[in-house]
């Protein structure tokens, strides 16, 4: 990772470790509200690149009653590149859990299950067009995981070897 000041500004404002905090907070609450026991940290992972990646929020975001599989199954576009993306995410997906971690926000269980802790973000959804469609998508993506509860099969949706 490069230092802050020599990221570009688009990288600055798009993976800025506070939204993408922000972002992964939201999927992890949503997904306690059906697993009280927290998300895995695996399926953690997959949030932000499919969150911030507009194609993939959009496709989501355009069908929020329906099952993720069967979503995925209707638009493989989402899937192409989706390892890459993934892997290209990960340092921003740790800062995010680094900021949310030194605030106090998420605990980390035993059994690797990320928790959110009550009362330390905002339950109300802010920003622009795009922040709040980040941030419903990643409701939806909370609730779509911990629906399926298996994160082989979430894994393997994406076109990704668990």
């Amino acid at each position: 990772m490069k230092q802050w000041n020599l990221r570009p500004i688009e990288i600055r404002n798009l993976f800025n470790p506070a939204f993408c905090g922000l972002v992964l907070y939201r999927a992890l609450s949503s997904y306690e509200e059906q697993d009280a026991r927290g998300m895995p940290f695996s399926l953690s992972l997959l949030v932000l690149p499919l969150c911030l990646h507009k194609d993939s929020r959009e496709v989501l975001a355009g069908s929020p009653r329906s099952y993720l599989l069967k979503i995925t199954e209707k638009n493989q576009q989402i899937t192409l590149g989706f390892a890459d993306r993934v892997t290209q995410m990960l340092p921003y997906i740790f800062e995010g859990f680094g900021l949310l971690m030194e605030r106090g926000c998420i605990v980390v269980g035993d059994d690797g299950r990320i928790q959110t802790v009550p009362n330390k973000v905002r339950k109300t959804v802010r920003g622009t067009d795009e922040t709040v469609s980040c941030q419903k998508v990643a409701r939806i993506l909370g609730r779509e995981f911990a629906r399926i509860a298996d994160p082989v099969t979430v894994y393997t949706t994406f076109g990704i070897r668990p």
